[in-house]
């Protein structure tokens, strides 16, 4: 059963890892959109923008001090968010996946 909860908790961190990295993809194809600026008709550019302007609009009002002369930095500060994200929460479950299987071989070869 352990095996089980492990190989649930593995795939949870696998399957958040595979959506944080692309979002932050998305993010990133998204703030460099902005340099060209694409035609805000295409399917393509309004899905990027809908998915990354709620989170980038939430920045910005709590940090509003992020906008330095007319340069945003919100987009690193959700970038860097997203990065820790990674690296502790799905690394956290990685860990926890890793000690119940460690723990199971201990305690079913005794």
């Amino acid at each position: 059963m352990e095996a089980l909860l492990a190989r649930i908790i593995e795939a949870v961190a696998m399957t958040l890892g595979y959506l944080l990295n692309a979002y932050w993809w998305i993010v990133l194809i998204a703030v460099l959109l902005t340099w060209v600026n694409p035609d805000p008709r295409n399917p393509i550019v309004r899905f990027l923008y809908a998915t990354t302007d709620p989170v980038l609009s939430w920045i910005r009002r709590r940090m509003p001090f992020l906008i330095i002369g007319g340069f945003d930095l919100s987009p690193i500060v959700l970038l860097l968010g997203i990065t820790i994200v990674q690296y502790v929460l799905v690394g956290s479950l990685g860990d926890v996946a890793r000690e119940i299987r460690r723990t199971t071989r201990v305690s079913g070869a005794g």
